[in-house]
């Protein structure tokens, strides 16, 4: 009974520790996060894309190119002159996609997209992108991350810092399922299970 009672204060203990760990990662590597989020915003105006890390050592890439009517989904190596052609092929700059690819890298920055939202009837924009987490976690349970949301304009959030639909500011705002927790005006997160 005690052994039981001890792993639950402890799993209780980690959990409430979350918010805290998300914040001191925020802090620790928020000047590469807003330029990764920046550039991103920047190349993405030139043609729609998104990249996905598929595997631990951050070397390997999904990376979709979106045109008005076909996705267009490649798999590289990082390193590969054949990412470097298709990025020409699609009028992407290479060396400010490689600059991003390798700020991503840096934090280990699994995921990165753009996602269109509606307020009050108007379409917005987000840039989306998630982080594995570091905290100790058990040998069976799924792996976190991190999803933080970049938005153009400041946000509403509630006195427990949740963010707020801004039509209602009453209801919650949730994307896929999770509810958001501020950051600061303009930036927001959940921990997800899920990375995209």
């Amino acid at each position: 009974m005690n052994k039981l009672l001890m792993i639950i204060v402890i799993g209780l203990l980690m959990s409430s520790c979350a918010t805290t760990s998300m914040v001191k990662y925020y802090n620790e590597n928020h000047k590469q996060l807003d330029i990764i989020q920046q550039s991103y915003k920047e190349i993405y105006a030139r043609k729609p894309f998104t990249i996905e890390f598929t595997d631990k050592s951050y070397q390997h890439i999904f990376l979709e190119l979106l045109t008005d009517s076909i996705k267009y989904i490649y798999e590289f190596d990082v390193k590969e002159t054949r990412l470097n052609d298709t990025l020409i092929k699609f009028n992407l700059p290479p060396a400010s996609v490689m600059n991003l690819i390798n700020r991503m890298q840096s934090i280990e920055c699994k995921w990165l997209s753009n996602l269109d939202y509606y307020t009050e009837g108007k379409k917005n924009t987000l840039v989306f992108l998630s982080v594995k987490t570091k905290d100790f976690r058990w040998f069976f349970t799924p792996q976190k991350y991190y999803i933080m949301t970049y938005y153009i304009q400041p946000q509403y959030y509630d006195s427990q810092g949740r963010l707020l639909d801004g039509r209602s500011r009453r209801r919650l705002r949730e994307l896929n399922g999770d509810v958001f927790k501020r950051v600061n005006a303009r930036v927001a997160y959940t921990i997800s299970q899920r990375f995209r």
